[in-house]
């Protein structure tokens, strides 16, 4: 009896090994532990719906740097890179200014995508997520500012990025961060319905953009106002997101196949005392930049485009800086402008 009890456990444990050695099996438990736990498994599994197999995960917490790390690699013979997904994330003001640096550069005027709204965060030109979340339970710096995370989550070649399972990974991906440096951020709800992270574009096609005479419930409405000359010919490309750290407004004049000259102007705004730089030059404002103070630190808008367009002299073009910072400071409770031509 009890060589039949112990060849039947046995058995049993044989099976148990031969179960778990299955590669699927290998990838369910792979995936369940990745990222501290927080992975969705679903969303992951479709992001990785071009590879063979997961390869990997790694994750660390540096808790005296107040960094968090993790990423994840897959397998198969068509891949053009093992990575899947990376995130990184800090809660040291030093960190993420030299993110914020390394993304803006120069005078800042470089792509960004927006994310839909209430989600604090944008696009980078790369197609990486950004995220700035306040961390109630880190209290506030030595200068009396309230401390915040950033997280930057990134996507391989390979990967399906542009479906909803992104959101859903990247959002998954700062609660996890929230809870290894101990932020206490708010948790964040991935967008309802098919929400894909939107392309960073230097030059927006006619399709990202509406008349201007359609914008005024857009987030860039108050370009529809501004009294722009000839508003047949303006289109407008919306990137504001009232949460994020960043937002641009693109305006477009005319259009060269029917004979009209064609002009581009942005404007954008950063907030957080990290984006004095972009509009300043040896400590002074640059001309046609404004500033603000939003939520304690200061908030930096700026106009670039061609120094002549038909109809819109220096004085016009801050007069339209002007009201797109007003615009911006009336939707976050801001004080103190300040413009500069």
């Amino acid at each position: 009896m009890r060589r039949w009890i112990k060849a039947t456990v046995a058995a049993a444990v044989l099976g148990l090994g031969g179960w778990i050695a299955e590669p699927y099996v290998q990838d369910w438990m792979l995936v369940r532990g990745a990222c501290s736990g927080a992975l969705p498994g679903d969303a992951v599994r479709q992001l990785a719906s071009e590879a063979d197999h997961f390869e990997d995960a790694e994750s660390r917490t540096y808790e005296e740097l107040g960094d968090y790390t993790c990423r994840v690699t897959i397998e198969g013979d068509e891949l053009r890179d093992e990575t899947l997904l990376f995130t990184s994330a800090s809660v040291r003001r030093d960190e993420q200014d030299r993110q914020f640096m390394s993304v803006f550069p120069e005078q800042g005027f470089i792509a960004q995508a927006p994310m839909p709204a209430d989600l604090p965060g944008f696009v980078d030109v790369r197609g990486r997520l950004y995220f700035l979340v306040p961390c109630p339970e880190l209290g506030t710096d030595d200068d009396g500012r309230q401390r915040k995370m950033l997280v930057r989550t990134g996507f391989g070649p390979d990967a399906s990025w542009g479906t909803p399972a992104a959101y859903e990974t990247a959002v998954a991906l700062v609660g996890a961060a929230s809870d290894q440096l101990g932020c206490g951020a708010e948790p964040l709800s991935a967008p309802e319905g098919d929400a894909t992270p939107a392309e960073a574009k230097e030059e927006p096609e006619t399709s990202d953009t509406v008349p201007l005479r359609e914008a005024a419930s857009l987030g860039c409405g108050w370009a529809s106002k501004a009294g722009l000359p000839r508003p047949e010919s303006w289109r407008v490309g919306s990137g504001t997101n009232d949460a994020a750290p960043t937002g641009r407004c693109d305006l477009f004049h005319g259009d060269e196949e029917v004979g009209d000259d064609e002009y581009h102007l942005t404007f954008a705004a950063w907030y957080g005392d990290w984006s004095n730089r972009l509009t300043r030059e040896e400590g002074e404002p640059r001309g046609l930049t404004a500033t603000a103070r939003c939520a304690g630190e200061a908030a930096n808008f700026a106009v670039d485009g061609p120094d002549e367009v038909p109809g819109i002299d220096r004085g016009g073009l801050r007069d339209l800086l002007e009201a797109f910072a007003r615009d911006q400071m009336e939707r976050r409770d801001c004080t103190g402008l300040q413009v500069w031509g």
